[in-house]
């Protein structure tokens, strides 16, 4: 089981909220046991948007797998609001300490700082905020145009909706990027991984689109990319003729079912030479016969790409 405790403090953004523990709750719809557990100081925490939100004052106990989430707040300036207490900073460092993730959106980087968290390390929030953040802690590197930055299990969030993006990217980490993309397309949302460094996995980059029968061919490739996928077996899982199913994936990804799948094996193949194995294993392991055609593939423009699969 893993905890996702949400730390409210008040005037919170609703979508700051709603958005990554829509995501973590999808997941636990996927079969995945995430506990959602909110917490605040108060019993009752107004947002911004007028509506109140029920809290827990006690926090459950946390083991390192966990994760602590503090969506931001209404703050055209950071200083004098997201009041909290100096206990509440102890328990957002302890918990880092103790080798778990805090994470924030938007605002929320403030309350990081305040907990001595963004200290010598980089981080970003709302483009209106970045530089109050950067005269607030200056030991802090802030980092620009950037959706989500990643730095020592401390993850700091952009605006609003980029919380979806920043919980999108914890779950590719976690559970790999098939089931990020699969949480993603419940929630109709465009699975984006560009935070703090290149991380275009193609297993969501081709994933901007609304095509159900497209989907689900991806979804068969993503599990089983090392595998021999005849066009044939995957147009009858999608229920359409082979014609048909090339068209589609054509229209909606740009590419055809087995260059899709190429561009997998060669992503994961770049990940495995990348931790120490040879051209020669990795090529076996994502379902070469040798190191030949992925040389070649390597070789081609746009063959392999920078990403962050872990």
């Amino acid at each position: 089981m893993t905890r996702v405790v949400f730390l409210l403090l008040p005037r919170l953004h609703l979508l700051d909220l709603a958005g990554p523990a829509q995501v973590f709750s999808t997941a636990a719809d996927e079969g995945l046991d995430y506990r959602l557990h909110y917490v605040a100081e108060r019993a009752e925490v107004m947002t911004a948007q007028g509506l109140p939100v029920r809290a827990s004052v006690d926090w459950p106990a946390l083991d390192p797998a966990d994760l602590v989430v503090v969506p931001g707040w209404q703050a055209p300036h950071l200083l004098g609001t997201g009041p909290m207490t100096a206990a509440t900073g102890r328990r957002l460092a302890g918990h880092h300490a103790a080798g778990g993730i805090v994470a924030s959106v938007c605002s929320g980087a403030d309350a990081l700082g305040r907990a001595g968290l963004l200290d010598g390390r980089r981080c970003t929030t709302h483009h209106e905020m970045q530089d109050e953040l950067t005269r607030r802690y200056p030991a802090t590197t802030v980092l620009r145009d950037r959706l989500y930055v990643v730095d020592e299990r401390v993850i700091t969030s952009a605006g609003i909706a980029s919380g979806i993006d920043l919980a999108l990217h914890l779950l590719a980490v976690r559970h790999g990027p098939a089931l990020a993309a699969r949480v993603a397309r419940a929630m109709v949302v465009y699975a984006r991984r560009n935070g703090h460094e290149s991380q275009h996995s193609a297993m969501l980059r081709h994933r901007a689109h609304l095509s159900d029968v497209v989907h689900r061919v991806q979804d068969a490739i993503d599990e089983r990319f090392a595998d021999p996928l005849p066009l044939a077996d995957l147009a009858a899982l999608a229920g359409v003729s082979e014609r048909t199913l090339t068209r589609l994936f054509g229209t909606t990804t740009g590419l055809t079912p087995l260059r899709y799948q190429q561009l997998l094996r060669v992503e994961r193949a770049e990940h495995l030479i990348g931790h120490g194995a040879t051209v020669e294993t990795a090529a076996r392991a994502v379902g070469f016969a040798d190191a030949r055609m992925l040389r070649r593939l390597r070789a081609r423009p746009g063959g392999s790409s920078p990403m962050d699969v872990h």
